[in-house]
């Protein structure tokens, strides 16, 4: 990695400013999914072993769009990640001005600040170099930690670095290694699996992967709009009709590469206790009907694919794993994953639904890498340079 990482700068007896991605979900003031909080631990208990004089964290929490809105506030976070780390937390009620600075006064060294979401001013989505500026004038150096937001250029992420010595932190590190570093000289055979509902929103990571890897494997949503691309009437299924184009180019150029479902389970409704059905995928599907997972035939056909792999990326849930009557498909793709990992593969599953599918089927643990980041793993995965990675110091 050419980037420089918390290990190559001193932070004992300095302010380090770190922008972490605690973008949790909330109901109320409890937070349901505390995943990505954990995932910062490694970062702050190294910097803590450091003596730094004080850690400024920053972070987003959903969209306010440059409002403060309450229900996106992140005071209930300090408290969360006072209980994880095991010493008090600080929580400043606005990222800049008079609140941090009182709130800095009051700190005792090496205490630890969190700071109110960067989104609550326009200037951080739209990196404005005065806000920048300001969230960077309490920091004596500047970690980024939060891979989740790295596909953005805002204020807190990459205005900042402009002002600091900007270095990766080692949740951030261990991203670039896995998604970007991995795909440059992977060890084969090398599969990837793509899901999700559009191909239009995956075509370029297509593009990106037809050359690298030995097969792809597509399921979820984006089979649809490939079966219907080749004629198939897909009946009720989601299907991008402005996509088919796309998806029949896609066809041509991937070639035997590309590997769709053998058949699917489809529903008279998209409920849970809708009435479902195997067909083959070289059927059509009934009028009033959909396609909400892939069936048992795929499942042992990807098994097999998988097997004996040494590289797997995934990215994309198989179906609707949301509702448990159609969610084994994407289990099934968690449980041979776990196994090849077993074998010694390296599997690394995108952010997004992919992760919360492999957490939901008790797997986590056995995956190489769960990415933190939905958006910015598929990105790197298209091969992009991401304005946060690329704004960090070179070594």
């Amino acid at each position: 990695m050419d980037k420089m990482t918390v290990r190559d700068i001193e932070l004992s007896g300095v302010r380090v400013l770190l922008r972490v991605d605690f973008n949790v979900p909330l109901a109320g003031d409890a937070i349901t999914d505390d995943t990505r909080i954990r995932a910062a631990l490694p970062t702050l208990e190294y910097m803590l072993s450091c003596n730094p004089r004080a850690i400024i964290l920053m972070s987003h929490l959903g969209r306010p769009k440059g409002e403060i809105v309450p229900d996106m506030s992140l005071a209930p976070v300090a408290p969360a990640l006072a209980q994880l780390l095991g010493r008090p937390v600080a929580f400043a009620d606005n990222c800049i001005g008079s609140a941090v600075d009182d709130a800095l006064r009051d700190l005792p060294d090496g205490g630890l600040l969190l700071l109110e979401n960067t989104r609550f001013h326009a200037g951080e989505s739209e990196n404005d170099p005065q806000f920048a500026a300001e969230l960077a004038r309490r920091g004596d150096v500047f970690v980024n930690d939060a891979f989740g937001t790295a596909h953005r250029a805002h204020a807190s992420n990459v205005g900042v670095s402009a002002h600091l010595t900007a270095v990766a932190g080692i949740l951030l590190e261990k991203e670039i290694t896995y998604l970007a570093t991995l795909l440059e000289n992977p060890a084969r055979p090398f599969v990837a699996i793509l899901g999700g509902a559009k191909v239009s929103g995956k075509i370029d990571v297509i593009d990106a992967l037809i050359s690298k890897v030995d097969k792809l494997l597509v399921g979820g949503g984006m089979a649809n709009t490939f079966f219907a691309a080749q004629g198939r009437d897909m009946a009720d299924s989601l299907v991008e009709r402005e996509a088919l184009d796309i998806a029949r180019a896609a066809l041509d150029r991937a070639g035997a590469k590309l590997v769709l479902p053998l058949d699917q389970v489809i529903a008279d409704a998209f409920s849970n206790d809708a009435a479902q059905s195997v067909i083959a995928a070289s059927d059509d599907v009934p009028a009033g009907w959909q396609s909400l997972d892939i069936g048992p035939a795929t499942g042992e056909k990807f098994a097999h694919v998988l097997h004996g792999a040494k590289t797997v990326v995934w990215n994309g849930p198989m179906g609707v794993f949301e509702l448990p009557s159609f969610a084994a498909g994407t289990i099934g793709i968690a449980q041979a994953l776990a196994h090849e990992t077993a074998r010694g593969a390296t599997t690394v599953v995108g952010g997004g639904d992919s992760a919360a599918a492999v957490e939901q089927a008790g797997l986590a643990a056995q995956m190489s890498h769960i990415s933190t980041g939905g958006g910015a793993s598929l990105e790197l995965l298209e091969g992009k340079q991401l304005p946060g990675i690329a704004a960090l110091s070179e070594r």
